[in-house]
């Protein structure tokens, strides 16, 4: 995948690219809005455990695609608090290290459930692994037939 961000235009604002390019004929990976709720459906006070849970929930996502995070391309997330971005934005950064897929935040006035503080939601493409290309096999020879006999011409009566 391949990032841009113009020098025409102002820098990122924090840590994504402005445009990530998808190479032809990759797998799609469309990943629901992830929050922080445990498996067993508790769900933490802190936005960092939220954050926490929620990333790692889309880890495995990933993973159960084949993809890891790397293969991110874009990521929008939904916050209750303006407070909470830089909290939200540290923990993030763990999972996402140094890869920048394009990003959207946004603070909303609330999630479906009142004790929900995060909700992440991505998209993913893999590029296709490249065609192997099968070695041509070998013309055949052509194997040299036996020189046919030659028949005796019939003979012909005479009336």
């Amino acid at each position: 995948m391949k990032s841009h961000n113009p020098a025409t235009i102002a820098d990122p604002a924090g840590t994504y690219s402005h445009g990530v390019e998808v190479p032809p004929n990759a797998r799609w990976l469309y990943i629901a809005g992830q929050v922080g709720m445990r498996k067993d459906g508790t769900v933490p006070p802190t936005v960092e455990e939220q954050t926490e849970i929620a990333w790692q929930n889309i880890v495995e996502i990933l993973a159960a695609a084949d993809m890891k995070v790397t293969d991110l391309v874009k990521i929008k997330q939904f916050l209750v608090s303006l407070e909470d971005f830089q909290k939200y934005a540290a923990t993030r950064s763990k999972f996402l290290g140094s890869h920048r897929p394009a990003s959207t935040g946004l603070v909303v006035k609330s999630l479906v459930r009142a004790n929900w503080l995060v909700e992440v939601e991505a998209v993913a493409a893999k590029a296709a692994p490249a065609p192997t290309v099968a070695k041509a096999a070998p013309a055949p020879t052509a194997a040299k037939k036996p020189a046919a006999k030659k028949r005796p011409a019939a003979k012909r009566k005479k009336p």
